[in-house]
Parts: structure tokens; C-alpha cells; sequence
């Protein structure tokens, strides 16, 4: 399977950008604002049929169940292109979403705008916000692959969430994420598109 890195490419310390975008479950419209005043919010770009974010997918249940408590915010966006990879339609990540337990919504970005505003490159691709809505940690939940037998822990993003949570520094040194690469409509292509990141 082709292994696609995110790029890194947002500085941290950058302002989350906005989005507003349907829940797949009910329909109904979610925004940045909607998570104003959390000590932390996550966002993940993930997939339904990418082995990759089907292999952490416990991890996220269980980092919703733990973190969301204590005043983080979680929510996963999903920007394929439906018509060309249909396992991605908002209904089969509806479904995606029911079987997990996710206790966080997942959101359909239908034009990919907010994918490319984010910078967002594979699935899954994970950007934490500080309570001022400052990007603090972008890159891997852990270094656990399908196939590597290392263990599902979480441990680079919930190392990050602890201290943003405490108002503490986050570390700067931060590893890609890795997965299927984002399924950009035909002619959509971010300019960033096949970028590898830095260091």
C-alpha cells in the first residue's frame, strides 16, 4: 500500500483555521466556534475505508473517552472525494463512526477546502490547538502501523494533549504522520500536494 506522510508545512503557532461543515450523523452544521472555550481541540482528517486510520481507530475512541471529560475537544473531518472512492460517502461514515463508538462527531468536507486550509495530506493526519486556537503539535498519534507490532498507545498525542491541557510547552519535536494518501477530486489538487515533509 502507497504510504503517504503529512507535510508538516503548517508553522505551529498558527490560528486554526475556521470551518463549517455537516455532521454525518445528523446533518447538522459544525463549526470552529463550536469548540471555543476548550482547553484543547483536536482535529483529525481520517478516512472509513483507510487501513491505516482502521488500525487506530480504538486508540480515538479511547482518546475521546479519556480526554474529552477534562475539557479537549475532538473532531475528525473527511475530505475523499466520494463519488471516485464511494466507501467515504457521508452514509458509510455514518456507519464507520456507529461501529468505532467514536464519541466525537465526524465531519464531511464535500469541497476539500478545509483539508487544504489545514494542510491536511493522509489518513490520519492529526493537528492539536492550544485554548487560544494555536496550533501546538501536528504529526503521528504513535509510531504504531498496521503490520509493525508496535503498540496502539496514542503516546506522541496524548504526550502533546497532557501538556496543552496543563497550559505546559509542547514539544517541538514532532514525527509525520503516515497513511493513504487524501483522495483529491480530479483537478483539486493542493498546491502542497506530494510535498514531504521537513527534516
Amino acid at each position: 500500500m502507497a504510504l503517504t506522510p503529512s507535510t508538516m508545512i503548517q508553522p505551529l503557532g498558527a490560528e486554526a483555521p475556521p470551518f463549517f461543515l455537516p455532521d454525518v450523523e445528523t446533518g447538522s452544521t459544525v463549526s470552529l466556534e463550536d469548540f471555543a472555550g476548550k482547553k484543547a481541540l483536536v482535529v483529525v482528517f481520517l478516512s472509513a475505508q483507510c487501513p491505516f486510520v482502521r488500525h487506530v481507530a480504538p486508540e480515538l475512541t479511547r482518546l475521546g473517552r479519556d480526554y474529552q471529560p477534562h475539557g479537549a475537544g475532538i473532531v475528525a473531518i473527511a475530505s475523499n472525494d466520494a463519488e471516485n472512492y464511494p466507501g467515504d460517502a457521508p452514509d458509510k461514515l455514518a456507519a464507520f463512526a456507529n461501529d468505532q463508538g467514536f464519541p466525537f462527531p465526524i465531519l464531511y468536507d464535500d469541497t476539500q477546502k478545509t483539508a487544504k486550509d489545514y494542510g491536511a495530506a493522509c489518513t490520519p493526519d492529526f493537528f492539536l490547538y492550544d485554548s487560544a486556537g494555536r496550533l501546538v503539535y501536528r504529526g503521528q498519534l504513535d509510531d504504531s502501523r498496521p503490520g509493525n507490532d508496535r503498540p496502539l498507545s496514542g503516546a506522541d498525542l496524548r504526550t502533546a494533549l497532557d501538556a496543552a491541557l496543563a497550559g505546559q510547552p509542547v514539544s517541538v519535536e514532532q514525527r509525520p504522520s503516515i497513511g493513504c494518501n487524501i483522495k483529491w477530486k480530479p483537478g483539486n489538487e493542493p498546491a502542497y500536494y506530494g510535498v514531504q515533509p521537513a527534516g
